[in-house]
């Protein structure tokens, strides 16, 4: 993918007033000097010349930034109207955390950056954990925050922040959380860093940044705004020798491919690769419907909440090489389970050249730096890739509901549901937060198409229930949170989408307990450790926020709770009261264990069977 970022105008004082479009470019000029609703003001250069806040958010618009997402202060009270007062969709939330989750979903959602924006002090604290997330995840993010003026540093300002109260490093400088910092003292240093930004918001894989601006900065005024006629980010795309050199270790025997959320941009030249070349095919849990889980040729979903029906294809079919594309195969995705290892090891695909070889450093591995799409497209066009017929593959294994209960629902009986009206009945984005809502939406619901949305790395309770209104901004259309009630407790922007009406829907598997730690320490045997909690009404909740919400507590309430959700034009809580003592479905993960030697004996109390369900973070039993 080439893209462009393009800047049209450079002095102040033009027009009267100019619209920009999202690439710069400028609208028609409004009848009679009239002021739009939506205009970005361009005053007059010698009365009123741009603040530096107005040459930021011209920057942004220039960038392409359609939404941001943020908390207000005073400390940040420039920039916040001159950001609401731009092209740029603002939406103010309860939390800078629910802020930052929410901008990296919207940018998954269409591929557009986005903003966060908070106030000094406690603002940019709060603001890290997505912003972590959203670097993990490779989202395209920029963080704006203020911090206190340089005449007021060091002299107990009101949230003051500088050097004296916050780390410098890794908050006001590249590092783990951010691939650029910098703090804005001047308007002089806006052209590099708009160049700066540029370069990185086109560039392969994702890019979070944070400015900085203290607060009398804000207001300052510039005679400038930041020009950049054009960048290009050309595709990294491998030569005629290696993609020959691949063919040949291809064509030696039978091959998996192994899919991850780097390869969603290929979609349609994985599924023509495996049907020509009849290669059994699997996936991350981020990488779900990239490939169709209903085609004859998908196996399975790898790691946390994953099918032991890859672990039956391994141990029956195994290929003698598998073709890594876009996953890192880190312990979400593999377990690091040498049984995922195939004879020849890997041809390892990725954008980073750091990623291959890391995760199993002791297998043989072909490591190949290149857009995942280039890639594919090359092998299908070489001459001497074979065509070979698709063997018999074993299917991913549909979850046993078990007994009824009088009063509880079956998260089962919950799930079927859910692929019945919202992953077969609309288009919408599906997020599962962390904990067990993860694997079980994970490993019962079925995509054929990459619109579901997990974190695997950071995994922050809250990112969904949060997160799933940025999707549903960014996108114009429904997105479903589906979590657990000790995330909804942690985190949620529920009356955010209330205020703008957003089509966000809330599924809640309430079962008064953290149940991933609750039926974990029960599996271990250990007791005394209190992972439960007070039954929350999230219905009322909700009602209270001005949401519309409905409580199920039977199964045959389900389906019509539901398609109302999916009717409902505005934000929805569907509150599930689930049966707690249904265990999540990892047998996926218990095999992955098991084959790396991870053995515990239960308790005589809570002793299972091993082939019974265990989520718990390294928890299994012998031979399961």
């Amino acid at each position: 993918m080439i893209q462009n970022y393009t800047q049209t105008t450079s002095q102040i004082g033009a027009r009267p007033y100019q619209v920009y479009e999202p690439n710069g470019h400028v609208k028609s000029e409004p009848a009679n000097g009239a002021h739009p609703s939506n205009a970005t003001p361009v005053l007059d250069e010698v009365d009123h010349r741009l603040t530096v806040a107005d040459a930021v958010v011209q920057m942004l618009e220039n960038l392409g930034v359609c939404c941001a997402f943020g908390v207000n202060g005073g400390a940040m009270a420039t920039f916040w109207g001159s950001l609401s007062n731009s092209l740029v969709q603002v939406v103010n939330c309860r939390h800078e955390a629910g802020a930052a989750f929410a901008a990296t979903e919207a940018y998954f959602a269409n591929g557009r950056p986005t903003v966060v924006f908070t106030t000094a002090g406690p603002g940019i604290t709060n603001a890290l954990t997505g912003l972590y997330a959203a670097r993990d995840e490779g989202a395209k993010v920029i963080f704006i925050s203020a911090c206190t003026s340089a005449s007021q540093r060091g002299r107990w300002a009101i949230q003051e922040t500088s050097s004296q109260t916050l780390p410098t490093e890794g908050i006001f400088t590249p590092g783990p959380v951010f691939n650029y910092a910098a703090k804005i003292e001047s308007g002089t240093q806006l052209p590099q860093i708009f160049r700066k930004l540029a370069l990185g918001l086109s560039s392969p894989g994702g890019f979070v940044a944070h400015l900085s601006i203290p607060t009398a900065v804000q207001s300052s005024l510039v005679s400038e705004i930041p020009t950049l006629q054009s960048v290009c980010s050309p595709l990294l795309t491998p030569d005629a020798e290696v993609i020959e050199r691949v063919v040949q270790l291809l064509s030696e025997g039978p091959f998996a491919i192994w899919l991850g959320f780097g390869a969603r941009g290929a979609a349609e030249e994985i599924r023509q690769l495996a049907e020509k070349t009849g290669a059994a095919v699997m996936c991350s849990p981020r990488g779900k419907g990239i490939f169709p889980e209903n085609h004859p040729q998908f196996v399975g979903v790898t790691g946390l909440g994953g099918h032991s029906s890859v672990f039956t294809y391994m141990h029956k079919q195994p290929p003698i090489r598998t073709l890594v594309l876009g996953t890192r195969l880190g312990e979400p995705t593999s377990f690091w389970s040498q049984a995922m290892v195939p004879p020849e090891g890997f041809i390892h695909v990725d954008i980073d050249p750091a990623v291959p070889g890391v995760a199993f450093a002791n297998a043989p591995t072909v490591a190949i730096q290149s857009d995942i799409k280039a890639f594919v497209h090359a092998l299908l066009q070489h001459e001497n890739l074979q065509v070979t017929p698709a063997p018999l593959l074993p299917s991913p294994e549909d979850l046993e509901a078990g007994v009824a209960t009088e009063s509880l629902v079956r998260p089962e009986i919950l799930f079927e549901a859910i692929q019945k009206v919202f992953v077969e009945g609309s288009d919408a984005v599906i997020l599962a937060d962390s904990g067990n809502s993860f694997i079980w939406a994970t490993n019962a619901l079925r995509f054929t198409q990459p619109r579901y949305r997990i974190s695997t790395g950071v995994g922050s309770m809250g990112h969904a229930t949060t997160g799933v209104v940025g999707a549903a901004v960014a996108r114009n259309g429904k997105a479903v949170s589906i979590a657990g009630d000790g995330a909804m407790l942690m985190n949620n922007e529920i009356s955010t989408a209330v205020k703008y009406q957003i089509p966000a829907v809330w599924i809640v598997l309430n079962d008064a307990r953290y149940n991933m730690s609750y039926q974990g320490m029960a599996m271990l045997g250990l007791k005394g450790a209190d992972a439960t909690f007070s039954q929350a009404d999230f219905a009322m909740i909700a009602r209270g926020m001005g949401a519309e919400a409905i409580r199920v507590s039977q199964e045959s309430d389900i389906v019509s709770a539901l398609q109302q959700a999916l009717a409902a034009t505005g934000p929805i809580v569907i509150d599930v009261l689930i049966d707690p003592d249904r265990r999540a479905p990892s047998k996926g993960r218990n095999q992955a264990l098991a084959s790396q030697g991870v053995k515990t004996t239960p308790a005589k109390a809570t002793t299972t069977p091993a082939t019974e369900q265990v989520s718990f973070p390294l928890v299994s039993f012998p031979n399961a």
